[in-house]
């Protein structure tokens, strides 16, 4: 980005010649559209140039804060450039620290929706509390603790607090839950990269919920880390 500009920068006053990439460059900026030349080395994002710089601004600072003060007692999962690596990680030091195998440490989603991320003040023992999800396609009822349907014109809204705890031999439950993918983006489309994660998808969420899971996969229920907004 600060290459770019700058010869962008020379290049309009005629410093230096205006290349075909200087020009695209030159004209995303003009649109409020993200360069291709910075989409393709950056995170993966639908948001126009302006949003795109304040969420960009806002994952430095998360990481700087992590590296000057040390690790987050919680973690603002929409900034990770590569979040499937940061779930990794933590099922490996749960089964490093009490020496089982990873492979038989899952994830049990434990909803904390009488508290927000602002309230926590320590980290849990196991795990890691998660923030700054979305769900479409219905909403979080803070009074029977599930998802439920949307309000009216309401097509995003956030999930609350997560804790997202290691259990080994966790049996997955059959009913009670919806399994509900979590993207990083709204399009819901990727390919498979060379770590043979999705460029997009990420999880699937264990999301409690009173209605058969048919309901939610018609509706088209699913959560993201970032908005086009």
């Amino acid at each position: 980005m600060k290459e770019t500009l700058g010869q962008v920068s020379r290049a309009v006053v005629g410093e230096i010649v205006m290349t075909d990439e200087l020009e695209a460059v030159s004209s995303s900026l003009y649109n409020n559209q993200v360069p291709k030349a910075w989409a393709g080395v950056g995170f993966l994002s639908l948001k126009p140039l302006a949003s795109w710089i304040i969420d960009c601004n806002d994952r430095i600072e998360f990481l700087e804060n992590w590296l000057s003060t040390g690790t987050p007692i919680k973690f603002w999962f929409s900034g990770f450039f590569f979040p499937q690596a940061f779930l990794t990680g933590t099922l490996q030091n749960y089964a490093r620290r009490n020496n089982v195998p990873i492979d038989k440490v899952t994830f049990d989603f434990r909803m904390k929706d009488t508290i927000t991320h602002e309230d926590i003040k320590e980290a849990p023992t196991d795990g890691c509390y998660i923030y700054g999800l979305f769900i479409e396609g219905c909403k979080w009822n803070y009074d029977t603790h599930t998802i439920s349907e949307s309000d009216p014109k309401k097509l995003f809204v956030d999930l609350p607090l997560m804790h997202m705890a290691p259990v080994v031999d966790r049996k997955v439950p059959e009913t009670g839950i919806y399994m509900t993918p979590l993207y990083r983006v709204l399009s819901r489309t990727g390919t498979l990269s060379t770590t043979g994660h999705s460029t997009n998808y990420v999880v699937a969420l264990e999301l409690p919920s009173t209605e058969d899971q048919d309901k939610w996969i018609l509706a088209g229920v699913a959560c993201m880390l970032s908005l086009r907004y």
